[in-house]
């Protein structure tokens, strides 16, 4: 878990979208991201409710940063996202994405939006490409937990 938290640190660090977003890292581990933020006025579309992009871009976050926290360098090659329930200025969001298929060159993520009433608002699923290149050299090698797949 330790290596995963440095892993997303790192990438946050240098995120300057999700930053600027004022997206928080509220929980880590290994392919499991949990971030949140505040929907504010300079999100809203002309309908007067957050643009799709907005959810989506948490949601891609959260996506990167648990598919990143196995130690790989691992990078989106599909996305999709419903959205389920407008989401309005104020309302907090939080995206928790967690790992449901991993493979030694795939990885494939369910990613849910939550408001502050715990309302589902969006769901994105995503898979990354994951490369040869590691984080650092601690990063371990991890086992297939899930079903492999011809890749």
């Amino acid at each position: 878990m330790a290596e995963a938290e440095n892993i997303v640190n790192r990438m946050y660090s240098n995120d300057t979208f999700s930053k600027w977003l004022g997206i928080t890292l509220d929980k880590v581990d290994v392919g499991f991201a949990q971030i949140s933020m505040i929907v504010n006025g300079n999100m809203l579309n002309g309908f007067g409710i957050a643009h799709g992009g907005i959810t989506y871009s948490l949601a891609d976050s959260a996506f990167a940063f648990a598919s990143n926290s196995q130690g790989r360098h691992a990078v989106s090659i599909e996305t999709s996202i419903s959205h389920t329930k407008t989401v309005k200025e104020g309302d907090q969001l939080t995206a928790v994405a967690k790992e449901d298929n991993l493979s030694n060159r795939l990885g494939i993520y369910t990613i849910t939006v939550t408001n502050q009433d715990n309302d589902v608002v969006a769901l994105f699923k995503g898979t990354v490409f994951r490369k040869d290149t590691l984080w650092s050299e601690s990063a371990r090698p991890e086992q297939n937990r899930n079903t492999p797949s011809n890749d």
